[in-house]
């Protein structure tokens, strides 16, 4: 069996505020962009356990470590499952904000579930997901979802951008840790629901919806500031980071031509959606 794990962007991030738990409540917008995608290979074995191997961009963790591998634990625990060999070519970047690792996470669920023959539902895999990370359970479904809570509560979004072209820049050399990203963030109080503004045309996205770690963030890497500000001057029609991580997307009418040349050391992605 072999999956392809798509990444997403955030369109606004809320930080409302700092719960006693110690985790932050968030309000925002997941987006799938499929076309930006890891793989995930697995095939039963005899036995017990996991066989994992990676290939594509350097795993930054130890193999029992790894998301997919946690996964796979948490799904023998409890429903029994045998043996499997997975492998994991690695295509989204860390430190990004676009939920590679989670989406790997939920695919080896996802495929887990077929595997096997579980027959869990997506309620059932979703909150399977959830134990794994805040963000893990979108990539259960499909579709754009409003996540609130840590991220893990998620309710079907009316979003299309259809007809738009996304371009995600991810810098080398800038990785942002989930820890590194609250470090210095400070909630704030929005007037409008974060699904009200996002309600309005993307025209006026600009200055309603907002990241709520890039004050913090672009103080400490200003050229990531200075990516968004590009992405505007090619004719972006709303620019954003994505999640608390490093990777930047902008949002045209049209596709910008030599954004390459733009970008030079930077990984890019460009993709129209249908």
């Amino acid at each position: 069996m072999v999956l392809f794990p798509y990444c997403k962007i955030n369109i606004g991030l809320d930080i409302l505020y700092r719960r006693a738990d110690g985790f932050h409540e968030i309000e925002t917008a997941m987006f799938p962009v499929h076309g930006l995608c890891d793989i995930v290979e697995m095939v039963k074995q005899e036995g017990l356990g996991i066989e994992f191997t990676t290939s594509g961009l350097a795993v930054d963790c130890p193999a029992d470590k790894n998301l997919c591998v946690k996964a796979y634990k948490l799904m023998a625990s409890r429903f029994g499952i045998g043996g499997v060999r997975m492998h994991l070519h690695k295509i989204i970047p860390f430190g990004a904000g676009l939920g590679g690792g989670s989406a790997d996470a939920a695919f080896t669920i996802r495929g887990l579930n077929q595997l096997f023959g579980l027959g869990l539902d997506t309620a059932a895999m979703e909150s399977l997901a959830a134990e794994l990370g805040s963000d893990t359970a979108f990539f259960i479904r499909d579709t754009p979802q409003l996540a609130q809570g840590r991220g893990e509560k998620l309710t079907p979004l009316a979003m299309s951008l259809s007809g738009k072209t996304l371009v995600i820049v991810k810098p080398s050399g800038i990785n942002i840790s989930t820890a590194e990203a609250y470090s210095g963030v400070h909630p704030l109080t929005q007037t409008l629901q974060l699904a009200e503004r996002l309600a309005g045309d993307i025209a006026t996205w600009k200055d309603r919806v907002v990241n709520g770690f890039e004050e913090n963030i672009f103080g400490v890497h200003p050229d990531l500031a200075a990516i968004k500000e590009k992405l505007y001057s090619l004719g972006a029609i709303y620019a954003s980071m994505s999640g608390s991580g490093s990777a930047i997307y902008g949002i045209f009418d049209k596709q910008p031509s030599h954004i390459s040349v733009q970008f030079p050391d930077a990984f890019l992605h460009q993709e129209f959606i249908a």
